[in-house]
């Protein structure tokens, strides 16, 4: 090593030269940059919605939002209160209790089903393990409630999620 080297001044005024690039760039449309574009975005007047799309309407992304539950054909809820989301939830924040069906292609259904969004980790298990495609992540990212009991999102409240995302093509 030579002695220039051993004083780390180079690489010093290297890397301040860096952090001074990056400074001048992130500004988007500025004199020093004109044609850079900044990389902020403004959440409330900008919203996350040019997530890009394979042709079969499935995103590229990996990006998981809230859960909903899914419907059956005749409209009932497809969940048949097999246990394994909760089972392999790492966050435990899914608890169902099972009741005896009352349509005859099943033999129970979720009486009680309940997902609590603070303590879950979007991690996408639940969905992977569902044998009937009962239970998907969503895109819907802005989801906003006053109280913590506000976010723990019941049977009706992920059946609500449903109709609302119904034209949209989950992940």
């Amino acid at each position: 090593m030579s002695r220039t080297d051993s004083v780390y001044l180079p690489a010093i005024i290297k890397g301040f030269g860096v952090t001074l690039r990056h400074f001048f760039t992130s500004f988007g449309q500025s004199k020093f940059s004109p044609s850079k574009t900044s990389r902020t975005m403004q959440y409330p007047e900008e919203r996350r919605e040019n997530m890009p799309v394979l042709e079969g309407g499935q995103n590229v992304s990996n990006f998981r939002g809230v859960h909903r539950l899914n419907r059956d054909e005749k409209g009932r809820v497809k969940c048949v209160a097999c246990m394994m989301c909760p089972t392999i939830c790492p966050a435990r924040c899914i608890h169902i209790q099972a009741a005896e069906s009352p349509w005859d292609d099943r033999e129970k259904y979720p009486a009680k089903f309940e997902i609590d969004e603070l303590r879950c980790i979007y991690c996408g298990m639940c969905e992977e393990a569902c044998p009937v495609d009962a239970i998907e992540l969503t895109t819907e990212y802005d989801v906003v409630g006053l109280s913590r009991q506000e976010m723990v999102f019941d049977k009706e409240k992920l059946l609500q999620v449903y109709d609302v995302t119904i034209e949209r093509k989950p992940m």
